[in-house]
Formats: C-alpha cells, sequence, structure tokens
C-alpha cells in the first residue's frame, strides 16, 4: 500500500522549527515572511503557493550583517557577503555555517537536496572581475571579404 507523505502547514513548519533551535521572527521585508536564524545565518521563508510544500525560501540563506541577510558574492577569485550597505570577505567559517544550515533547514522544509549544493556553498551571484565590461555591445567585426561601396 502506497504511503502519502505528510506536508506540514506553514504554521507547523514554523513550531518543528523552533523546536530544532532556529529562531523564527516575523520579517517586515518580505510580506508574509518569517526569518529563520540560527548560528549567525538566516533565510527568510514564506508560505508555498503549489501543493506538496509548506514554504518556499523567498530570501537564500546568508550570513546575517546588522539585522540583514547578505547575499553570497562569487567574484572568481574570492567570494563576498553583501547587503545593501556593505560588500566583506567570506571566510571559511561563515561558508561552513551557510552550508550546515542550509542542508538542515532543506532537510525540515522537504525542499529538494541538489548535489551541486551537497559538495560545498553555492553563491547567489557571480561576478567575475576578467568579464567585466564584456557585456557592453561591441561593433561587428570586419568582413574583408565582402565588397563594400567603393568597387
Amino acid at each position: 500500500m502506497a504511503v502519502k507523505s505528510r506536508v506540514p502547514s506553514f504554521e507547523q513548519l514554523q513550531q518543528e522549527l523552533r523546536a530544532s533551535a532556529f529562531e523564527v521572527t516575523a520579517y517586515p521585508g518580505v510580506p508574509s515572511g518569517v526569518l529563520v536564524a540560527k548560528h549567525g545565518v538566516a533565510a527568510v521563508l514564506v508560505p508555498a503557493q503549489e501543493k506538496g510544500a509548506a514554504a518556499r525560501i523567498a530570501i537564500h540563506p546568508g550570513v546575517l550583517v546588522k539585522g540583514e541577510v547578505a547575499r553570497l558574492l562569487d567574484r572568481g577569485y574570492q567570494k563576498f557577503m553583501k547587503t545593501s550597505q556593505y560588500e566583506i570577505p567570506a571566510t571559511a567559517g561563515q561558508l561552513h555555517a551557510i552550508h550546515a544550515f542550509t542542508e538542515e533547514l532543506k532537510a525540515l522544509t522537504g525542499e529538494d537536496c541538489l548535489y551541486n549544493e551537497s559538495l560545498g556553498t553555492t553563491s547567489d551571484l557571480y561576478r567575475y572581475d576578467r568579464l567585466k565590461g564584456r557585456e557592453a555591445t561591441q561593433s561587428a567585426p570586419a568582413r574583408p571579404w565582402k565588397l563594400t561601396g567603393g568597387h
């Protein structure tokens, strides 16, 4: 006989998170969002619209910097924590904390755990300095095999 998995409500999920030593508080920046924090790392959850899940992540996990969840920025040579006011280099301890927090949060919320994310911390943004300026439009290269107006 098939076993049905139990999907908790958003309120039940919040109680489960509190029982697992997460701090759960209302987050005014996102409508009906809650800030879930543990060990200096936080994420914002909102109720899921689709069936089969209690919540979805509105703001991805990051280190708390002055009450704001910092985004993880990868510049190719180093990772940084970026907020609206600050951009600070990420430490190995912070990356380990984000990784552990994300795995535990996904296990409790029932989200899919992807293989590449299980290998280490993945960034929200990728900004490589070697590629800076390449996004600008450039003129088409000259085509010497085509005749121009003079011949």
